[in-house]
């Protein structure tokens, strides 16, 4: 076990270094943030001191060289806009995101859970073909689409749900919650169904296929000889089978939804990370990006090896790196 610890770090570390190069050359040949943050009337020695202030002046070698030197110190720049330490922007996001992506990642197991199910035990009933078009329809419809169809819905005509913004919010342990009050809740769920939407889909048809896929099992068929009840081998056997599978690809789904709720939170005016950094990528500002990257790397990193350690407690079969039983 700690060899395979060590052997993960390991890859975190070579993945995180890797990554900063190809972020901060991107970043990098993307543009000069100058030009963004000063207008076409700025006189020379102006650019140059605002050049100078940021480091711009120097080779990319030594940029990328004091970048990476101050991140191990926990210093990821500071932004070119706010003003404010890199980390100290995103940190302050962050709680909004992890809530709205951990909401929608709920929902996408309570929902899809049940209907891919379903779906695999009667595959040629009316009700399982209506689930499978509505899992397509997930997969296909774009999410900004969707979420403006809501709003204009949900929020437009019927008036039953705000279309932007966290509503009010209620600290726990020091961390503000949106869903711990009405308003707040209110303000959450359209955005964190609409994130969840793409994810229940996949979830359905991954329990629909590994739910047939049990059920041709002989341990399936020598359970019903026992004359166990439907409902049991259900629970007992297909279910716990089929979840098991299912639990790397929901790891690595949650962490998506993590990273990649940009698009939801833009539509919503959704307070967090993704929003954060689609006005730092408009701006060029590159502390704000460089670091949301390199956050987000981390967190792949961490939720995939919780996830091999999670596959390892429900299927005692599998063993981490060397270990032997």
């Amino acid at each position: 076990m700690i060899a395979y610890l060590l052997s993960r770090i390991g890859q975190t570390l070579l993945t995180l270094a890797v990554m900063s190069v190809l972020v901060f050359v991107g970043v990098y040949l993307v543009g000069n943030p100058v030009d963004m943050l000063l207008g076409a009337t700025a006189t020379p020695a102006e650019r140059l001191a605002v050049i100078q202030s940021f480091g711009l002046d120097k080779p990319v070698w030594e940029q990328y060289g004091l970048f990476v030197w101050n991140a191990f110190q926990g210093d990821m720049g500071n932004s070119f806009i706010f003003n404010q330490p890199a980390l100290t922007l995103i940190f302050q996001r962050m709680p909004a995101t992890l809530e709205l992506a951990m909401v929608a990642f709920v929902m996408a197991l309570i929902v899809g859970i049940p209907l891919g199910i379903y779906a695999g035990l009667k595959p040629d009933s009316a009700v399982s073909k209506s689930i499978m078009t509505f899992s397509i329809l997930g997969f296909s419809l774009p999410t900004f689409w969707i979420g403006l169809v809501m709003i204009m819905l949900f929020s437009v005509k019927l008036g039953w749900l705000p279309s932007s913004g966290r509503g009010d919010v209620h600290e726990l342990f020091g961390i503000p919650f949106s869903f711990l009050t009405r308003d707040g809740l209110e303000h959450l769920l359209l955005p964190a169904f609409n994130l969840a939407l793409f994810k229940i889909s996949l979830v359905i048809r991954l329990m629909r296929a590994g739910v047939m896929e049990c059920l041709q099992q002989d341990y399936v068929q020598f359970a019903r000889a026992k004359g166990l009840s439907e409902t049991r081998i259900v629970l007992v056997h297909v279910l716990r089978n089929t979840l098991i599978p299912l639990i790397t690809v929901l790891g690595l789904e949650l962490g998506s939804l993590i990273a990649f709720a940009v698009v939801t939170e833009t539509i919503y005016a959704w307070p967090g990370m993704g929003k954060l950094i689609i006005d730092s990528i408009a701006v060029l500002d590159r502390p704000v990006i460089l670091a949301y990257l390199m956050i987000t790397v981390v967190m792949f990193s961490v939720i995939n090896l919780l996830v091999d350690l999670l596959y390892v407690l429900v299927d005692p079969r599998v063993r981490l790196g060397g270990d032997k039983g």
